[in-house]
Formats: structure tokens, C-alpha cells, sequence
């Protein structure tokens, strides 16, 4: 049953215990298993998504966004990464966690992108990294996989490269687009990612590529054909409620809630309600 906003009967099914690894998200796929992700960057989110069953925790670089108030992904650094992942893998007991590599962190030189992927690896604790883009970094994937760190691709709407695009418009709408995405996600998966995400992009193409290709495909604004959804958890939790695309489901309103609460608690203190007999020390 599909779990809309007001849905109070949901629960969450039981949480398999078992550390979900790469191999298990491929497993997932050869046996029709659909495959749950969000974003978290911090401590306390992580923890309470892991608590829920979440399958993978993408430690987005939408942090750039979410958390630090940037227009895009582009400004947040490769330390910042590294410390947001850190937080969520001390959150996390059953998650995959991987984490988004940021913007020119990788693009330069596959040396400097290995040495950004192992940073990530060492010092946060990740257990995979996520590139964005197609040809110009399958190299580099290549490279990363060999030295022993598993990557999760990124095709379509690659907001790291919004400037580029010069919108968040759909992607590979137009055939030469669609083909050059298809041989992309062959080009990954033939150097060795483990899956790959696929945003805003026509519903039709994702499945023809989740078709084609044996490991899973993650989607955002990609339909229902992928082999797995992700969402950033701010959105869907309705944290935030300035982003309305056509592919985002909120499951709770969050924004509400926290500042009816807040506001509560000003009232109480304006009009010293509280701290009341019963919540100090005598």
C-alpha cells in the first residue's frame, strides 16, 4: 500500500538486520526487490532513516542546498562532503551509504578524483561514491573501481553541471540525447559501477535502460520502470516547501509541524508558562 500524506495507518515493515551492501542492491534487482534511498547529512536524519528500513542513504551533494542554503550543488566542498558523510555513517546500521563526490572534485584528473574517493572512503567511512556524467568520466570510474571503491553513476539532469544545461528541464527528450544516454549507462556498467542513477529523464527511456543493462537503476523524476527511487528526505518529509516538481510525494508535513512547535514554545516562555513547578530542580 502506497503511503500518501495523512496516511497515519502505515507502518514500516520489519527491518532486516543484515548490512545492506553493493551486493546485496544488485541482488535486489535480479530478484524484482524494489530498492528504497534518500538523502540524509547528518547524525540524527541518518539514524531515524535507518531506523525506517531504508535500503541505500545518499549523502547528496544537495547538502549545498539543503543544509547550507546555496542556489546549487556547485559550491560545497569535498571537506564538507567528508564531514557530512561522517555524521550519517555514525547514524547508520543497515544502510548503504554512499556519497556524492563533489563538483571538481573529480573532473580534473582520475588521480586527483582516486585520491577525493579514497578521502571520502578513509576519513568519512563511506562504502561507495557517486559520480555524476557519461563519456568524459569513464575513465575515472574505471580507475576508482580498480583501486577497490565501488561508484554508483549519475545520467540524465546532472545538476552539477546546471550551468551547462542552463535549466532543470527534462533530459533526453530527443533522440541523439536518448542514444548517448544508453550508451553512457552500457559505458558504467561495463566500468564496473555498481548501479546508477537516472533523474529527470522521459519514463520510457529509463526502462529501455533499465532493461539493457544487468545492474540497478535508481530513479528520480524517472518513473516507475527503475529498479529503485530516491528522494531527497527534506522534500518528501515536507521539511521544505518552496520545491513542487511533477516526481516528489511528500509523506509528511514537517514544516507545519516544527513551527507550530516552535511557536508554542514562544508563548510558553513570553508568558512563562514554561519552565512550570514540575520541570525545575528544587
Amino acid at each position: 500500500m502506497s503511503t500518501q500524506l495523512g496516511d497515519s495507518a502505515h507502518k514500516p515493515n520489519t527491518v532486516n538486520p543484515v548490512k545492506v551492501t553493493t551486493q546485496t542492491v544488485v541482488d535486489m534487482k535480479h530478484r524484482g526487490e524494489a530498492i528504497s534511498m534518500l538523502t540524509a547529512y547528518d547524525f540524527t536524519m541518518a539514524k531515524l532513516i535507518d531506523a525506517a528500513g531504508i535500503d541505500i542513504i545518499l549523502v547528496g551533494d544537495s547538502a549545498s542546498n539543503v543544509m547550507a542554503g546555496f542556489e546549487t550543488t556547485l559550491p560545497i566542498t569535498l571537506d564538507h562532503m567528508i564531514y557530512h558523510t561522517s555524521c550519517v555513517v555514525r547514524g547508520t546500521d543497515r544502510a548503504l551509504v554512499v556519497a556524492d563526490l563533489p563538483f571538481m572534485s573529480y573532473q580534473v584528473t582520475t588521480k586527483e578524483a582516486l585520491n577525493s574517493a579514497g578521502r571520502m572512503m578513509k576519513e568519512a567511512g563511506a562504502h561507495a561514491v557517486k559520480l555524476e556524467g557519461g563519456r568524459p568520466i569513464i575513465d575515472t570510474v574505471g580507475r576508482i573501481v580498480d583501486a577497490g571503491i565501488p561508484v554508483m553513476g549519475h545520467l540524465g539532469l546532472t545538476p552539477q553541471s546546471i550551468y551547462k544545461f542552463g535549466t532543470y528541464k527534462v533530459r533526453a527528450t530527443e533522440d541523439a540525447e536518448a542514444e548517448q544516454l544508453m550508451e553512457d549507462a552500457r559505458r558504467l556498467e561495463d566500468a564496473g559501477c555498481f548501479a546508477l542513477v537516472l533523474e529527470k529523464i522521459p519514463s520510457k527511456l529509463s526502462k529501455k535502460v533499465t532493461e539493457s543493462i544487468s545492474i540497478p537503476t535508481i530513479g528520480i523524476g524517472a518513473g516507475p520502470h527503475c529498479d529503485g527511487q530516491v528522494l531527497v528526505s527534506h522534500d518528501m518529509l515536507g521539511l521544505n516547501k518552496d520545491f513542487h516538481p511533477r516526481f516528489l510525494r511528500r509523506y509528511a508535513d514537517l514544516h507545519s509541524i516544527v513551527v507550530d512547535a516552535v511557536g508554542n514554545y514562544v508563548h510558553d516562555v513570553k508568558s512563562r508558562d514554561f519552565p512550570n513547578e514540575k520541570e525545575q530542580y528544587n
